[in-house]
């Protein structure tokens, strides 16, 4: 059932904010995720911290994990053997409040207005109650945090309180240790959930506390990882902390006051984090909380530093829908989720929730350079570099785990946060070797696209040579002369351990054509490039000539169609059959083809991508999030603009609408990098990596206008779209040069201060292919009946 989108009165559409004008108890878990915060290093939940105990609150930093050791039922050669998960990290944004000895909560206590928001414009986040005190008195509480991007691991939150008259006021904050306080186990069968450590993590190192400040630290039992908090608390009176207490699973300072009739109570409340690895023997701690402190700055100096990083951002990364308000909020909101996952990340790989849950464990997949590094490499390219940068620094453990595999080069984890495989189910994971590619591409991209003069020689040149000679130490050239990759699972994981799966052989020719080109490497003999141009020129792509479309793998087209009178309550699949009863039947969890076809888009006729979508768009469940946003830019690019529509606002609602009941765990990220993906890719058609940047635009018919810009080669494009034509404007000084693209195939060259419109006739509407009638697998008449 939809949650945003059904009920607009509680969920008012404002452009710049989500606002939730009423509580429902029900939908605690789904709103603390949807109010979170974040900045890619630093994220907190969005519980109400006052009023309401919540579902799954907490704070993360993005690699602050633990380790464990994968206990296999039956055991193999080469098994994932150390799990990584990342943990709740001390959380600082609690508070109780009592009035006239009534503690305030929305559960016991009278609520006569509640109005919640987080503002995209500033980062902010906002939860304003007005109370019936058991007393007599009407209190008004407002609760402010953000989170800090100069300085990546500050939080500051803002706590005020006035009444119509006098009360007496009892005020606890508190840092409390979630991570080790009694949970339920919250995976149950769904391999998309967290699970919880049974022994305790956080060990203490170093508490300290006195006068409303805290300084504490933590090490984490396996993996050796510190974290440090510190905590200052600033208040508008004169009133001293009535006492200040410290303990391994919760610190805390109390304040006990009058409020006069009148009068507004504020506590302010600094909070830094700082973590490190491996402590020396001498230090137990209170250096690194030392580092925390030196941190702290004031809390308006954290809500403006918040509101400036968000002044910037819009100015770059803003998409603009004309005449679609509800899906203008939705849009933000997702482009808000980016920012909060990968501003200040650093030289690490994106959790898959970001820094919003603990769902996936925390871990790096290959979302990250699919979904994510195409809006990052455009909008801040700094930070694209950065995650590249933390795949290479992963290159020794994925030349250890190439070896263990029996594969040259570098085989890099499916899963991951140190580098190590942590997948304990190798069928949908390590199997999983498009990951290689996926790296590969978002490098080449990333170079493509900004020039970098030093990205090649230190980061780039590497992951194109590694990947390349694990793709051809992994395949083979057949009797048949063509090059095959046996043995693998695309990103279909509802079809498994396969033969030459199309996408995983397109994306793997693109690797080794890209390597073959590299030039002036030492390690890198001619014989070794000419096998390499030679696999990609013979790659085996299955193709189903009685269909007239390529096959998903070597034997797709065999299968068994899936019974698609299964019932809605029976998806996702994975949670209901067991994996061999989905993987012997025509069904897909997630685009596979199609997303091939988008990527490699050089490669393929319109009308194979046309045919390729009408046979594999009606059999894809949409299991994964991953797959609306894809499915959506190739119905826009072969002519279904209703059909493109309907993905796009599937994939855009995923998580305000909590459409696939896991919301609660994190943002699903890489969607929300397919939502900028749809619009640029899908609405606008943009392409990238040939000779130029190419537009097919293909607005859809209800919409007045698409605008955004694009980061490229040092220069900032800006794209207006219409209904009748397509604008490009070209900021940069008078040394920027000109900026060459093509607009259905007209070259258009643009010169920086001009505009350059170009005029749009309308996209023709595909009429769907009819394809031949398929192969009987049921109902077939018993041969010889009645024949003895």
């Amino acid at each position: 059932m939809a949650l945003i989108s059904s009920d607009r009165r509680r969920f008012p559409c404002d452009p710049w904010k989500l606002v939730e004008a009423s509580h429902n108890p029900d939908d605690d878990g789904t709103m603390e995720t949807l109010m979170a915060l974040g900045n890619g290093h630093l994220g907190i939940r969005g519980s109400y911290t006052l009023g309401g105990s919540g579902v799954l609150p907490g704070t993360f930093i993005n690699g602050f994990y633990e380790t464990w050791d994968i206990k296999h039922a039956e055991n193999a050669y080469g098994f994932a053997r150390t799990g990584q998960r990342i943990v709740y990290v001390p959380d600082a944004s609690n508070f109780t409040v009592s009035i006239d000895g009534e503690q305030l909560s929305l559960a016991e206590s009278a609520v006569l207005e509640y109005r919640r928001s987080i503002d995209f414009a500033t980062g902010i986040y906002e939860c304003a109650v007005t109370w019936a005190a058991r007393s007599g008195a009407t209190v008004k509480t407002r609760v402010r945090r953000a989170v800090g991007f100069e300085a990546r691991g500050l939080l500051g939150i803002d706590l005020v309180i006035s009444a119509d008259r006098e009360v007496y006021a009892d005020v606890v904050s508190a840092v409390v240790d979630r991570q080790d306080q009694p949970a339920s186990d919250q995976a149950l069968n769904d391999p998309r959930r967290p699970g919880r450590h049974a022994d305790r993590i956080l060990q203490p190192l170093s508490l300290e506390g006195a006068d409303g400040t805290l300084n504490l630290a933590w090490e984490t039992a396996a993996s050796h990882q510190r974290v440090a908090v510190a905590v200052e608390h600033q208040i508008n009176s004169d009133v001293q902390p009535f006492e200040t207490v410290v303990a391994p699973d919760e610190s805390t300072v109390r304040y006990v006051l009058a409020i006069e009739q009148g009068e507004t109570f504020r506590l302010a409340k600094s909070v830094s984090y700082a973590v490190a690895g491996e402590s020396a023997a001498e230090d137990r701690g209170e250096e690194l909380a030392a580092t925390a402190a030196a941190a702290l700055i004031s809390v308006d100096d954290i809500f403006a530093d918040s509101t400036a990083h968000y002044r910037q951002y819009w100015d770059t990364a803003d998409i603009v829908i004309g005449g679609e308000p509800e899906l203008q909020q939705a849009v933000r909101w997702n482009l808000f989720q980016l920012a909060q996952a990968t501003s200040r990340a650093g030289v690490s790989g994106i959790p898959a929730k970001g820094v919003t849950g603990s769902g996936y464990e925390g871990h790096y997949f290959w979302d990250q350079e699919i979904y994510l590094l195409p809006y990052l490499t455009y909008t801040n390219p700094q930070a694209a570099r950065q995650v590249l940068e933390s795949r290479h620094q992963m290159l020794p453990t994925a030349r250890r785990r190439a070896a263990e595999l029996s594969v040259d080069g570098a085989l890099f984890a499916w899963r991951t946060i140190n580098g190590l495989e942590a997948s304990a189910y190798y069928a949908a994971g390590t199997a999983q070797f498009h990951i290689a590619s996926a790296i590969a591409f978002a490098a080449n991209r990333y170079e493509w696209a900004t020039e970098d003069p030093t990205f090649q020689q230190e980061i780039g040149d590497d992951l194109l040579i590694e990947t390349a000679r694990m793709w051809v130490s992994l395949g083979f050239f057949g009797k048949d002369g063509m090059f095959h990759i046996h043995g693998v699972t695309g990103p279909d994981e509802y079809t498994a351990v396969v033969n030459d799966n199309l996408y995983t052989n397109v994306m793997a020719r693109f690797n080794l054509r890209k390597a073959a080109a590299v030039k002036g490497r030492p390690d890198v003999t001619e014989r070794e490039q000419q096998v390499w141009a030679q696999a990609a020129a013979r790659m085996a792509l299955p193709y189903d000539s009685h269909l007239g479309v390529f096959s998903q793998d070597a034997d797709f087209m065999t299968l068994e169609p899936w019974d698609w009178a299964t019932p809605r309550e029976k998806y996702p699949l994975l949670l209901h059959f067991h994996p061999l009863v989905i993987y012997r039947h025509q069904v897909l969890k997630q685009a596979d083809t199609v997303l091939a076809m988008f990527l490699q888009w050089q490669d393929f006729t319109a009308e194979e991508k046309q045919r390729a979508f009408d046979f594999y768009d009606p059999i894809t469940t949409g299991d994964s999030t991953l797959s609306a946003c894809v499915q959506g830019i190739m119905a826009a690019e072969v002519g279904y603009g209703h059909t493109a529509l309907k993905h796009f606002t599937d994939a855009v609602f995923i998580d305000l609408d909590n459409t696939h009941a896991n919301t609660i765990d994190g943002v699903h990220i890489a969607s929300a990098g397919g939502i900028w993906s749809s619009l640029v890719c899908g609405f606008a058609g943009m392409r990238d990596q040939a000779d130029m940047l190419h537009f097919d635009p293909r607005l859809p018919a209800g919409w007045d206008s698409l605008s955004f810009k694009l980061t490229v080669r040092g220069v900032l494009l800006s794209v207006v779209l219409v209904q009748d034509s397509i604008t490009f404007s070209l900021a940069g000084g008078h040394d920027a040069g000109p900026l060459t693209v093509a607009v259905r195939g007209t070259t258009v060259e643009l010169i920086p201060g001009d505009d350059a419109k170009v005029a749009l006739e309308p996209a023709p509407v595909a009429s769907p292919s009819i394809f031949p009638s398929a192969f009987p697998t049921t109902g077939i008449p018993i041969i010889g009946k009645g024949l003895s």
